[in-house]
């Protein structure tokens, strides 16, 4: 009985350990891009077929140092423990190289306009017509011990195996060997049944101590291989492999599961890993760092738990990496490729629908029922969208609507014009309805409103200042259009200074100087006028610009002439009076 025991024993250990052995040879480290070797301060990959792609290297130490680069075609990716800078330390760094296909540009560019699209289906379909599939990925580990890394070539000793003989045991009397021991291929066609724990491997030795230990896998390389055997069309035939650490020098301890038909790896865990770092509760909820998740997934961290999405070049696009994460400062997203801006940031305390977009796709601000595409709802006695520049900026604008006494009509809707800030562009302006019956443009830089100009619910507009204006047109100094087509100048002497007697010669020798014209206006050709040329007429009449006439002023010439002229009639009919006087 005993000895048909140690038989069966015998068969089961060589069930198990021949495919450990066969999966440790022909899945030592997997390298499906470059072999890599470490060794001193550096580590170089050697791509193992001439192809036409670039790398992307990314190198994490210990301490989330992180090392990125992409490594042009025809160049071995490389990393050098002096690219992390004073973060050098001991322990593992962990490695994730990417190949990038070498795609043409007139590619790339239909790629994007099918993203610029929301194209799915043509991506897809551009993908597989150009042989875009996902880029191969290899990653493994780094060991640096002493400031160095462990060379990844050195191959691993075997462990002395010793073996004492036992009343029960058949093996032969031995002392301490360097070479591990040639099982012998046992078959049994029955069902097996130990009652009791199982040492598998190499190292397993006789009144081995297994504690609470079931099946124990021991020796220097620990795999279990499920070797999938099917060959009928239809059935799944992918081999797996539970795998403990890697077997190369300085690699990781770490425990994975392995594709080992597809070359790949899509699970590990590796040593110091924190508790909970992944935990999956009874209610199907997921804990990253903790294990009592609250919502389906939860996240916890005691500095900035965020996610990262990266998209790398190797599908065509370009590259672009976004954080989301959250503190007790924001809840932000960022945008790492654009030099790690916040483009959306939201702070505690902020209120219910602050931003709200509805199903119709309108945009509430202080509201969850947006009425417009955008609605601004303030509980306050206004609601302000301030848009400020940076130093030095011109043409900043802010929007301001009140709803002064809590009913549905506006009283004021306006907005501001803010100067700069460099002292020539200080003034600010506001324009839009303010009150109850009037639009206004007023320069309000002083901190008081200054009115530049007004048009009431009338029509009438008012100039410079005017705040009811009673005609079309009125400016502040007296002038207007009356509702007939009368121009009115202002002639009161409380708007003028430095009132002096026009001098009759002057307005003699200005109306000898003016030379009336015919013509017409550019911008209408078919209407002719009689007039005068600003540029020719004397300075007594002319203005600052030389652009333009002031009728008035030609009046006051015309009516000084005339008045010197009625002197002189006056006189001469004086004398003539005077002469038929003499004669009678």
């Amino acid at each position: 009985m005993q000895a048909r025991s140690v038989k069966f024993l015998a068969i089961f250990l060589c069930f198990l350990i021949v495919p450990a052995v066969f999966a440790k040879d022909g899945a030592r480290e997997r390298e499906p891009i470059a072999h890599m070797s470490a060794m001193g301060a550096s580590a170089q990959w050697s791509p193992k077929t001439l192809t036409r792609e670039s790398y992307s290297l990314t190198v994490v130490g210990p301490d989330g140092a992180t090392f990125q680069k992409e490594f042009a075609m025809g160049t071995s990716p490389m990393f050098r423990l002096q690219d992390l800078g004073n973060h050098v330390i001991d322990g593992p760094y962990t490695y994730d190289l990417r190949s990038i296909p070498n795609i043409p540009d007139s590619v790339k560019e239909a790629l994007a306009a099918a993203r610029a699209q929301d194209d799915d289906a043509l991506i897809a379909h551009i993908k597989q017509a150009n042989g875009i599939g996902e880029p191969l990925v290899q990653s493994g580990t780094l060991t640096v011990m002493n400031g160095s890394f462990i060379n990844s070539d050195v191959p691993e000793v075997e462990a002395p195996v010793v073996r004492t003989p036992t009343t029960q045991s058949t093996a032969t009397t031995s002392a301490a060997v360097n070479h591990p021991v040639t099982p012998l291929d046992v078959v049994t066609a029955d069902d097996a049944i130990i009652q009791g724990s199982l040492c598998v491997g190499l190292d397993c030795v006789n009144n081995e101590s297994f504690g609470f230990d079931t099946i124990r896998l021991k020796e220097n390389n620990t795999r279990i291989k499920f070797d999938d055997t099917s060959t009928s069309a239809g059935f799944p035939n992918v081999d797996w492999q539970l795998t403990a650490n890697d077997s190369a020098s300085g690699g990781a301890n770490k425990f994975s599961i392995e594709d080992i038909t597809n070359s790949k790896v899509p699970f590990t865990i590796t040593a110091t890993a924190p508790t909970n770092s992944l935990f999956v509760a009874s209610t199907g909820k997921v804990g990253f760092g903790n294990s009592s998740p609250v919502l389906n997934l939860h996240i916890t961290a005691t500095d900035t738990p965020a996610i990262r999405q990266e998209q790398t070049n190797g599908g065509g696009f370009t590259a672009q990496t976004w954080d989301i994460g959250a503190n007790e400062a924001n809840w932000f997203v960022r945008d790492v490729t654009g030099g790690s801006r916040l483009p959306l940031r939201i702070r505690p305390g902020a209120p219910t629908s602050s931003v709200d977009i509805s199903a119709s796709g309108n945009v509430g601000i202080g509201t969850a029922s947006p009425g417009a595409l955008l609605d601004v709802v303030s509980t306050g006695t206004a609601a302000v969208i301030n848009r400020t520049w940076a130093d030095n900026a011109n043409g900043i604008a802010i929007l301001r609507i009140t709803a002064g006494d809590g009913t549905s009509t506006i009283r004021q809707a306006y907005v501001e014009y803010v100067g700069d800030g460099t002292g020539a562009l200080d003034a600010t302006w506001r324009n839009g309805m303010i009150g109850t019956s009037d639009y206004r443009i007023s320069d309000i830089s002083s901190g008081s409103e200054s009115i530049r100009l007004l048009i009431n619910n009338s029509g009438n507009i008012g100039i410079g200042g005017v705040t009811s204006p009673a005609n079309p047109l009125q400016h502040s100094s007296g002038a207007f259009l009356s509702a007939g087509g009368t121009w009115t100048n202002a002639s009161s002497r409380s708007y003028k200074d430095n009132i002096c007697e026009l001098d009759s010669q002057s307005a003699i020798d200005t109306l000898k100087g003016l030379d009336p014209v015919t013509y017409n206006y550019k911008v209408d050709p078919a209407e002719h006028h009689v007039g005068f040329i600003a540029e020719d007429v004397p300075d007594l009449v002319a203005t600052k610009d030389r652009k333009s006439l002031s009728p008035m002023d030609i009046v006051a010439v015309l009516t000084k002439v005339v008045q010197e002229q009625q002197k002189t009639i006056d006189q001469l009919k004086t004398r003539l009076d005077q002469i038929d006087s003499n004669k009678q």
